[in-house]
C-alpha cells in the first residue's frame, strides 16, 4: 500500500481510487426491466439487448461518453443484471478501464443501516450520492441506457455552462400528432424551460425530452435529498425532480438535439431502429470514423456465403454461415442459414440456426435459437413483428402466426421437448 504521487490518497493494488476532481461525470440508468420487449428481456436488462449486428443497446451511451471525453461513469443496474455486468466488465472496449475514473457498475447494495432496490430514477441517483461525491464534480450528466443515438455530451455541458443553468434537458422536436407520447418542455424564445407537460392529451409544445440531463451537482444533490424525504414522491426525475425545480424557479434550459435518436422500448421501435441501419437515408451512421460506436468483439472468423447464398440489402456479421437467402435483414455473429431457407425483413441475433426450407419474415429472433426445417413465419407487416426468445427451439414444419411472442419456455409448452 502506498500514497499516490505525494497526495493523501492511499493506493491499494487492484482497487481504483479517485485521486482527482472530475469536472463532469455521467450516471447511466441501466436497470430497466423492458417489459414491453417481452421474451427478449425475460432474463436480461433492456440495455443488454443485442442491436445492429454487433452491438448491444448500452454501447451507444457508453461510446457517447468516451467520444465526449467523459471518462468517469457510473452504470446503475438492477433488473437481471448478470448479462449486463458481465458485458461491461472493466470497460476496456470503450476505453473506460482507467486508473482514475473509468466505468463502475453500481447495483443496489446493503449498507450497515439498510438496503433496498432502486425505487425510481431519482432514488437510484440518491442512493449513489457517496459515489458521486468522491469525484467532487461540478456537473452530472444523467443518461438512459436504452436509447439509440450518437451525441456529443460535451457540447451540451458547454451550453449548460454558458447559460448558467441549474439543469439542462436535451429535447427533440416531434410532430404534434405524436407529442402526447412524450414528456414535453414548454420554453420561451431563449430556450428557457417555463413548464413541463408529462404526456399531455392536448400538448402545447412539441419539444420532447430525450431523457438526457445535465445538472449542476450542488443543486441536484439538494433536490435529491428533499425528494427522498418526501413520503409522497415517486422518486422520479420526470414526475418529481423536474417539476420541483420548476416550481422553485430554478434556471432550466432546453438543449435541442437534431440528430438521430430512438427510444427502443418496444418491439416495433427496436425492429425499426435496426431496419434504419439498412436505409440509405438514415442519419444513424455507424461507419463514421470520427464517432465510433464501440462494443465487445466476439472474436469469430469472417462470415461465409456459400455458392447457394443470395444476400441483398443486409448486414451479415462475423462468424455467420449463409447458404440461403437473406434480404433486408440483420444477422448477428455466428448465425447459420441453411440452404433453401429465406430470411426477410428480420433481425436474427447471435448463434441462431435457421434450418433448410424455413421462411422467416418480419421477425426478431433472439440469440441461441434453433429453428428447424420448413418452419413458416406468417410475417406480413412491420406492425406485427414476431419475436422468438433466447434459447427457444422451434421444431420442423411449425407454423408461426403474425405478431406472436414465444419464449423458450412457451416453445416447450407449445411444441414439447424437441430433440
Amino acid at each position: 500500500m502506498k500514497r499516490d504521487n505525494g497526495s493523501n490518497t492511499l493506493c491499494i493494488p487492484g482497487v481504483r481510487t479517485a485521486t482527482k476532481k472530475k469536472e463532469t461525470i455521467a450516471m447511466l440508468l441501466a436497470g430497466g426491466q423492458g417489459s414491453r420487449l417481452g421474451a427478449l428481456t425475460n432474463k436480461m436488462a433492456k440495455p443488454a439487448v443485442p442491436f445492429g449486428g454487433k452491438y448491444r443497446i448500452i454501447d451507444f451511451a457508453l461510446s457517447n461518453c468516451t467520444n465526449s471525453d467523459i471518462d468517469t461513469l457510473g452504470v446503475l443496474t438492477q433488473y437481471q443484471p448478470l448479462e449486463l455486468n458481465s458485458y461491461i466488465g472493466n470497460g476496456h472496449p470503450w476505453d473506460l478501464d482507467r486508473i482514475t475514473g473509468g466505468v463502475y457498475v453500481l447495483p443496489p447494495y446493503m449498507s450497515a443501516k439498510a438496503g433496498e432496490w432502486y425505487r425510481g430514477t431519482a432514488n437510484a441517483i440518491f442512493q449513489n450520492i457517496p459515489f458521486i461525491e468522491q469525484f467532487n464534480p461540478e456537473y452530472v450528466v444523467i443518461l438512459s441506457g436504452d436509447h439509440i443515438y450518437k451525441m456529443d455530451y460535451s457540447l451540451m455541458v458547454d451550453f449548460h455552462k454558458k447559460k448558467g443553468a441549474d439543469a439542462t434537458i436535451a429535447v427533440q422536436t416531434v410532430p404534434y400528432e405524436e407529442a402526447s407520447r412524450f414528456g414535453l418542455m414548454v420554453t420561451d424564445e431563449n430556450d428557457r424551460i417555463i413548464n413541463f407537460e408529462e404526456k399531455p392529451a392536448n400538448p402545447t409544445s412539441n419539444r420532447a425530452s430525450m431523457g438526457v440531463y445535465v445538472f449542476s451537482w450542488p443543486v441536484l444533490k439538494k433536490y435529491l435529498i428533499e425528494d427522498e424525504n418526501n413520503p409522497d414522491s415517486s422518486n422520479d426525475f420526470g414526475k418529481n425532480i423536474i417539476p420541483a425545480m420548476l416550481a422553485c424557479h430554478n434556471t432550466m434550459y432546453a438543449y435541442t438535439f437534431n440528430g438521430y435518436w430512438k427510444d427502443v422500448g418496444t418491439i416495433e421501435s427496436l425492429w425499426e431502429a435496426n431496419m434504419d441501419l439498412l436505409s440509405s437515408t438514415s442519419t444513424l451512421n455507424l461507419y463514421d470514423s470520427n464517432w465510433h460506436i464501440y462494443s465487445r468483439n466476439p472474436g469469430m472468423p469472417p462470415h461465409y456465403a456459400s455458392p447457394d447464398a443470395n444476400i441483398s440489402e443486409s448486414m451479415v456479421t462475423e462468424g455467420c454461415h449463409v447458404s440461403g437467402e437473406v434480404s433486408d435483414s440483420i444477422l448477428f455473429a455466428g448465425v447459420t442459414v441453411h440452404k433453401g431457407a429465406s430470411i426477410r425483413n428480420s433481425v436474427v441475433m447471435p448463434n441462431t440456426i435457421v434450418g433448410s426450407g424455413s421462411k422467416i419474415n418480419y421477425a426478431i429472433i433472439a440469440e441461441d435459437v434453433i429453428i428447424g426445417c420448413d418452419v413458416v413465419f406468417k410475417g406480413s407487416s412491420p406492425s406485427l413483428i414476431t419475436v422468438i426468445g433466447p434459447g427457444a427451439i422451434i421444431p420442423d414444419g411449425a407454423v408461426i402466426e403474425d405478431g406472436v411472442r414465444i419464449s423458450a419456455e412457451e416453445a416447450r409448452d407449445l411444441f414439447g421437448e424437441v430433440i
